[in-house]
């Protein structure tokens, strides 16, 4: 049936999936990009600070890149999915302008049926390239998709997926930075890769409220068609009984709210693991903090380094404390997110 979208029985390893739709980025999608989640980082802000810097001009924020690609492989991957389990292997490829076309696809790479028989786990690598096939961004999500019933499933195969994506990899996204023409007044902190230690930990301070609409139009934005995100009549059927907030939503509203502590981390470079933990709902007030795990220089690059931050997002409690894990050793209760990122900052 059209629309349906696939079941677990039908994702075959090896199979690489077209994702419809193209989606030409616009300096409309950047404003509302800023209107939802209030990003502050300096180069995707100011067109005369990157220009300086060594863009040709500013970039879009590199979560735009993610929700575009990501919202294209929904219909095809997650439709059926009980919940978006994580992320690993991640790397922005090379900066995506306005007026830059993105497309998507995506390759079965694991399946694994659960031990209920009524869904299974599904692993895809999903890539998204520019229209003239440049890519710009590369990683692997597993959802937990419903089962159809009735018809074989695939012997499971689980996939071997690194810790951590090598710094090695992670250059190529930003062009060489001029570091006498970053202005640390207007990028908003002087301190640089060279003032963070590793087991340093920041509270990012604020915290912002999901508002009913906000969510919703920002899964329209991102083209993200799961129904658990946008049909009310049927969630209250579910077991929850209301909208989830699309987590891409929540991975966007906790870098923002990272920007206080981690001004100068201008650009996400890798996505080494993370997790959904819980669902927010509309409603919820999202904290965050991070704790700075690895400090790695660049092969061949004495402008900026990589920072490996896991950044931690939090449900109605703000993050004095730094919690992450409870008492029994289990995440701890007000936990969301649960995001590993190498970010490239100036030297």
């Amino acid at each position: 049936m059209a629309g349906a979208g696939r079941f677990f029985e039908d994702f075959i390893v090896g199979d690489v999936i077209r994702h419809a739709t193209p989606r030409t980025v616009t300096e409309g999608d950047v404003a509302l990009y800023q209107a939802l989640y209030g990003s502050r980082f300096v180069v995707q802000s100011s067109d005369a600070f990157a220009r300086a810097v060594g863009y040709p001009r500013n970039p879009v924020d590199d979560l735009i890149t993610f929700h575009v690609v990501f919202g294209k492989t929904v219909p095809d991957v997650s439709l059926n999915a009980f919940a978006n389990l994580g992320y690993a292997s991640g790397r922005f490829l090379r900066p995506v302008f306005p007026g830059d076309t993105l497309v998507s696809t995506s390759e079965v790479i694991g399946v694994r049926p659960t031990s209920k028989g009524d869904a299974g786990v599904v692993w895809v690598r999903t890539r998204g390239l520019r229209s003239d096939g440049a890519p710009v961004l590369d990683y692997v999500r597993w959802v937990l998709v419903r089962m159809q019933g009735g018809r074989p499933v695939q012997d499971t195969v689980v996939p071997e997926l690194p810790s951590v994506v090598d710094p090695s990899e992670l250059g190529q996204a930003c062009p060489r930075i001029d570091l006498e023409k970053w202005d640390d007044a207007e990028s908003g902190s002087a301190r640089r890769f060279g003032d963070y230690a590793v087991g340093e930990k920041i509270d990012h301070v604020d915290g912002m409220t999901v508002e009913e609409a906000e969510h919703q139009l920002a899964t329209r934005l991102w083209q993200n068609t799961a129904r658990v995100h946008f049909d009310g009549f049927a969630q209250k059927s579910s077991k929850i009984g209301r909208r989830l907030v699309y987590g891409g939503h929540v991975i966007s509203l906790a870098r923002s709210l990272s920007y206080n502590g981690l001004e100068n981390a201008f650009h996400v470079a890798g996505i080494n693991g993370g997790r959904h933990v819980a669902p927010i709902f509309a409603g919820d007030t999202l904290y965050a903090w991070s704790e700075i795990l690895d400090k790695q220089p660049l092969p061949g690059r004495d402008d900026v380094g990589a920072l490996r931050v896991r950044l931690t997002g939090l449900k109605d409690c703000p993050p004095t404390d730094f919690p992450r894990e409870g008492e029994d050793g289990k995440d701890h209760a007000a936990v969301v997110l649960d995001l590993d990122l190498w970010l490239l900052m100036p030297r």
